[in-house]
């Protein structure tokens, strides 16, 4: 559909209603004046880009980088030669848009999604962010462009998570900013053809993610700080259902395969980084939500088995087993889940179902680093 004919439907009047007043894409962003705020912000954001360019956490896939870049533009329309799309391998959901056009797409959001419609509703309200300018209106909320300046210029070392995540951080909207973003967001998601509804199942996911982890207080301002500027949670989930519902166009492909196909050399990975946070309420949310969305992913399967075993708590060894089994019976699921099996079985003095599950681990995996110290327990159990 052409972007005019969109913005002339009644579906996007019902957005409007709901989420704020009526917004029509701006004319492609011109480079500002060197001399202005806005071209020193600009400045500042030029030479974190050179940094990520030096990264040792940017994804360098081309074919990755491309899956992701197509969906920018697909988003972006007219903006997309402004548009400079990078992915960044850290497992925290994030993804954000400097006013330059560098947009940065963290791998744990990419994990986290359903489907393409997904990850779109995230880009979506960045390039929203950006089209709207308003990290530059925050700039000019700012006491001084010099204090803003400073806070960006406190990166410690260049090409670090941490320093990436600093600059995603400096961009802190206020909550009429968040809301207009996803007004424009849907919009945005519908022109492209993405089914607006995915965009509150985002929300919902994250939200139900951070309820899970052990230390949760009821306040997620607290917890991450995408909910510490955005609207209150339950309002803004409602907010964006209501719109989306709305607007219809239900019935509009997510492109779940899309996605999977394109993450599927790094998924495991991926999985591996989310374990290493020890974060193991959310991992196990996480693992949890994608063995339902899918009850045939092996893979999924065998990460909550080791999530449950990494966290070792109460009834968490049973747990473990289960979904380990689970996964042995299914697709894609890697053979070292014969390998944890086996273990399992050797600590309870299971021998028989010891061997076998150590025997389909070595003839899947023959050459593994550990397939003596496998072998000798074989040997020892005989």
């Amino acid at each position: 559909m052409e972007r005019r004919t969109f913005i002339g439907t009644c579906g996007c009047c019902a957005v409007s209603a709901l989420l704020g007043e009526g917004w029509a894409p701006p004319a492609r962003i011109q480079r500002p004046d060197p001399k202005s705020d806005e071209g020193g912000l600009w400045a500042l954001m030029d030479r974190e880009e050179e940094r990520l360019h030096q990264s040792p956490f940017l994804m360098r896939d081309a074919a990755l980088v491309a899956y992701v870049q197509a969906i920018t533009c697909r988003l972006a329309q007219g903006h997309c030669p402004n548009v400079r799309t990078y992915v960044v391998r850290s497992p925290y959901f994030n993804a954000n848009m400097a006013p330059n056009g560098m947009m940065q797409v963290w791998t744990g959001l990419m994990l986290r999604a359903e489907n393409e419609a997904q990850l779109a509703a995230v880009i979506g309200h960045e390039i929203g962010h950006y089209l709207a300018r308003h990290s530059v209106e925050s700039l000019r909320d700012a006491k001084s462009r010099s204090a803003f300046a400073h806070m960006v210029g406190i990166i410690p070392v260049a090409g670090t998570l941490a320093a990436l995540g600093l600059v995603a951080g400096a961009f802190a909207y206020s909550r009429e900013h968040e809301r207009a973003a996803d007004r424009m967001g849907l919009e945005l998601m519908a022109a492209a053809g993405y089914p607006p509804l995915e965009a509150s199942r985002v929300w919902a996911n994250l939200l139900a993610e951070l309820q899970a982890e052990k230390d949760w207080t009821g306040d997620a301002s607290k917890r991450s700080v995408l909910f510490a500027t955005h609207p209150p949670e339950k309002e803004r989930e409602a907010k964006l259902e209501a719109a989306a519902r709305a607007m219809g166009k239900e019935d509009l492909d997510p492109r779940t395969g899309a996605l999977r196909q394109a993450i599927g050399p790094w998924r495991r990975a991926w999985l591996e980084d989310e374990l290493k946070r020890r974060k193991f309420g959310e991992s196990l949310a996480l693992l949890g939500r994608l063995t339902r969305v899918d009850p045939q992913d092996g893979e999924a399967s065998y990460f909550l088995g080791e999530a449950y075993r990494l966290r070792a708590a109460e009834g968490d060894t049973d747990r473990a087993q289960e979904a380990y089994q689970r996964a042995a019976a299914l697709p894609g699921a890697p053979p070292e889940v014969h390998r944890a099996l086996g273990s399992l079985h050797r600590k309870a003095g299971r021998l028989p179902e010891m061997r076998e599950a150590y025997a389909r681990y070595l003839a899947a995996r023959p050459e593994a680093g550990d397939a003596e110290m496998i072998r000798s327990y074989l040997k020892k159990g005989e």
